[in-house]
């Protein structure tokens, strides 16, 4: 029997869930999967539910089609069509993550679209272009409550490929509301009810992506965390009762892996399994093995699996950065009896900096072309009032058809994922040293770090770069790319 043929009733590609699953938290994503068609216009709602966290209910949010399928799973090269209804109750706007589309309908409120208002739907309609793992969520504090969700573009070849496909979708989760987090974190001017157990020393080291641990005279530490999580989700759920996917053993497993973590930052960990990195950012790379992968908020991993023949059950966990809290979702054969992962592992979970990311080389770099225009900027900001900056922010003007260079130099002591919207951008140079690097729409930029990125100007609009941890972005880290 071929894989494809064995996997066929199984989770293949996409998250998915059924409303059953959205109303009965202890039924699995891959219980609950259904088949999507790429036909017509699709309906998709912003919703509110009810999950299971640490053993208490948890009101959530949720983005589903009529059937319950959670999320979207699309075909390259084809057209986005979708109907989105709010039926959440407040007002809010959904950013496609990953996807370049016209300005009007990035989602990002007022830039240039209004808020989406309880009981409106719009439709939303542009090429979906190439395949890739991405996600759509609020660019709002409505995140942190998991207004989130999977989107997945499968090229032709993803389609015929014999492998099964498990989608993970990470979280950070607090029963304190976003304002509550963010208001705490504005009026603690010396840290105080933050998460400093994991405070890094070594900036030196980590301008190249390492860290040795050992402090330089004179340097002050880097924060990991600024915010102590109440628990840490893969598929909403922990693992006290993780998600259990049914796979074929001695086959082929491509996890597609999302962070979408408001302020977290994670390593994969595929344990005894070696894994071969394929894409990142839904952009493929020239493979990578090993079995630790680094992931921050706002980034996608696509990582490829050989099981072996054994009736043995896989933890794929995902490590905590600087702590032992973990989450993650176990593969196994079917039969195959699992034994219990406990969500606190036995050391920390690894730095994430810029090692992997000196090592990855896209598939399809962007062609050679001098830069047209260059912007320097700086990112600022500390955790006394808890205010952030992008310096060099202001004047991000550019002309359609340029190529544009964007040099980062985070100059404070915690990382920022930078993100660009509506475009995909190549890393050109880590710390003064230039290489050809992937193509992304997610780059993290380690303290007193730099990365520097080039992109083609060929989405006109006004779009936002700014960096992924949430309530960075809330606090004033964020700019925008204008075309003239």
């Amino acid at each position: 029997m071929k894989r494809r043929e064995f996997l066929g009733g199984l989770m293949s590609g996409v998250v998915v869930a059924a409303s059953a699953a959205a109303l009965h938290p202890n039924k699995s994503w891959a219980e609950a999967s259904k088949a999507t068609s790429n036909a017509g216009t699709r309906n998709l709602a912003i919703t509110k539910r009810v999950i299971e966290v640490n053993g208490k209910a948890a009101d959530v949010f949720g983005l589903l089609q009529p059937d319950g399928t959670v999320g979207l799973t699309l075909d390259a090269e084809a057209a986005f069509d979708v109907a989105l209804s709010n039926q959440g109750g407040e007002a809010t706007l959904i950013h496609w993550h990953g996807l370049a589309p016209p300005w009007n309908m990035d989602g990002v409120p007022d830039n240039p679209a209004a808020l989406l208002k309880a009981n409106e739907t719009r439709r939303y309609t542009f090429p979906v272009g190439s395949g890739g793992t991405h996600w759509m969520h609020a660019h709002t504090l409505q995140e942190q409550n998991l207004l989130a969700a999977p989107l997945i573009v499968r090229t032709a070849d993803d389609r015929q490929r014999d492998e099964q496909e498990v989608v993970v979708l990470l979280h950070d989760f607090s029963f304190t509301p976003a304002e509550e987090l963010l208001a705490k974190l504005k009026g603690s001017s010396s840290g105080h009810g933050m998460d400093h157990s994991a405070m890094m020393q070594s900036m030196a080291s980590n301008m190249q992506g390492q860290m040795s641990g050992t402090a330089m005279p004179g340097m002050a530490a880097m924060d990991l965390n600024d915010i102590e999580y109440d628990a840490y989700l893969a598929n909403d759920r922990t693992l006290d009762d993780p998600e259990v996917f049914t796979v074929e053993s001695g086959g082929r497993v491509r996890l597609r892996i999302i962070n979408g973590a408001t302020a977290t930052a994670f390593t994969i960990d595929t344990g005894t399994l070696t894994g071969q990195l394929i894409a990142v950012d839904g952009q493929l790379v020239q493979p990578i093995s090993g079995n630790r992968f680094p992931i921050s908020m706002g980034q996608r991993l696509d990582i490829r699996l050989e099981l072996p023949k054994s009736p043995d059950a896989h933890p794929i966990l995902a490590l905590r950065e600087g702590t032992d809290h973990r989450t993650g979702v176990i593969l196994a054969p079917s039969g195959t009896k699992v034994a219990k992962v406990t969500p606190r592992g036995t050391e920390p979970g690894p730095v994430v900096g810029l090692d992997l990311e000196q090592r990855l080389a896209a598939v399809a770099p962007l062609p050679t072309r001098l830069a047209d225009r260059r912007f320097e900027l700086n990112l600022t900001g500390n955790m006394s009032g808890y205010e952030w900056r992008i310096e060099g922010g202001d004047g991000l003007d550019v002309r359609e058809g340029e190529r544009i260079g964007v040099v980062m130099r985070n100059m404070s002591m915690m990382s920022h994922p930078m993100h660009l919207h509506g475009h995909h951008f190549q890393v050109v140079d880590i710390g003064g040293k230039a290489f050809g690097g992937a193509v992304r729409d997610t780059v993290l930029v380690p303290p007193m770090g730099s990365v520097s990125v080039v992109f083609d100007a060929s989405n006109p609009g006004r779009w936002p770069l700014h960096c992924h941890h949430l309530y960075h972005m809330a606090s004033g880290m964020m700019s925008f790319v204008a075309y003239a």
